[in-house]
């Protein structure tokens, strides 16, 4: 049956066709009524709900009231946990928020919910660095927990454009073959990222390439391409430490120790020019990195 005019079907799809206008606080103003009308019928189911607070969200974090939009993401993800929209807009409330803690702990989870979600992957990359600057190398130790996404929760959820917050999204298709992860994989895939680095820092990065790429196979993550080329440039195996760094710059093209890594080891190869490109994008991220300015000078020599 067609949704009549107030209904809050109608209504949401109003307060979105306002949002693509760029009227946000029109927008807000039907998802709330639509909100008022589920719950006043009692007919309010929780992915409904979620939706409408998430599209509200959006429409707040817009319009700068990111106290507002937190709130209703913060609802969104109590009714329905886990959902990709909400955990983003709330990670860059918080981080319009100098909350850089919070916002480092959401960009975290939306990666375990979906690890494809380049926005995430940009976002955990700047929280580093204002974490960095901000607490000093020991800010891990700062950082609430991390929740771990279920296995209900770890799928491709469909994220919209930055134009419209989208009507309800519902899980797509998982991704099929190498991209299919479950919670066991992912967990499997951490653990053995973890007894890599502790190959790596007792010296051991023969074995180490050995567990990362197993972790690999059950999950490609940035971190874990980049430390197996820090495996690799040890080993002197150049090539392979610049096609993970490349492999790893697919997913974050903007990572900084993927282009230094990829570097380092274009340098070896004696691709001079290429390594040049990779530390100058790098300076683009980062300007005053040390050792990037320091091997810009090595090859600027060679």
């Amino acid at each position: 049956m067609a949704a009549c005019p107030g209904s809050p079907g109608a209504l949401r799809r109003a307060g979105n066709e306002e949002f693509r206008r760029g009227q946000y606080g029109p927008a807000a103003e039907l998802y709330s009524r639509a909100l008022a009308q589920l719950e006043a019928a009692g007919d309010a189911s929780a992915e409904d709900r979620s939706v409408l607070l998430a599209n509200r969200a959006a429409c707040y974090l817009k319009d700068g009231a990111c106290s507002l939009c937190v709130a209703d993401c913060s609802s969104a993800l109590e009714l329905v946990p886990f959902g990709i929209k909400p955990l983003l807009r709330r990670a860059a409330a918080y981080e319009a928020l100098e909350r850089y803690s919070l916002a480092y702990v959401d960009y975290k989870t939306a990666l375990q919910v979906d690890c494809s979600v380049q926005a995430a992957h940009d976002g955990v990359n700047r929280m580093t660095k204002a974490l960095l600057e901000k607490d000093g190398v020991n800010w891990r130790q700062k950082l609430p927990p991390i929740p771990t996404v279920p296995v209900s929760a770890q799928t491709r959820w469909s994220v919209p454009s930055a134009q419209a917050p989208g009507a309800n999204a519902p899980p797509a298709t998982a991704p099929r073959g190498e991209g299919d992860k479950t919670a066991a994989g992912m967990e499997r895939a951490r653990v053995l990222k973890e007894e890599g680095n502790e190959l790596v820092k007792k010296g051991n990065h023969k074995k180490a390439v050995e567990k990362y790429t197993e972790s690999l196979k059950l999950n490609k993550e940035c971190a874990t391409y980049t430390n197996r080329a820090l495996c690799y440039l040890s080993l002197k195996q150049y090539k392979e430490a610049a096609q993970d760094c490349t492999e790893a710059l697919k997913l974050d093209p903007k990572n900084v120790k993927a282009l230094y890594r990829r570097a380092q080891a274009l340098k070896e190869l004696k691709d001079y020019k290429s390594s040049i490109a990779d530390i100058k994008s790098l300076l683009k991220t980062e300007p005053k990195n040390t050792a990037a300015l320091r091997l810009l000078q090595e090859l600027s020599r060679a």
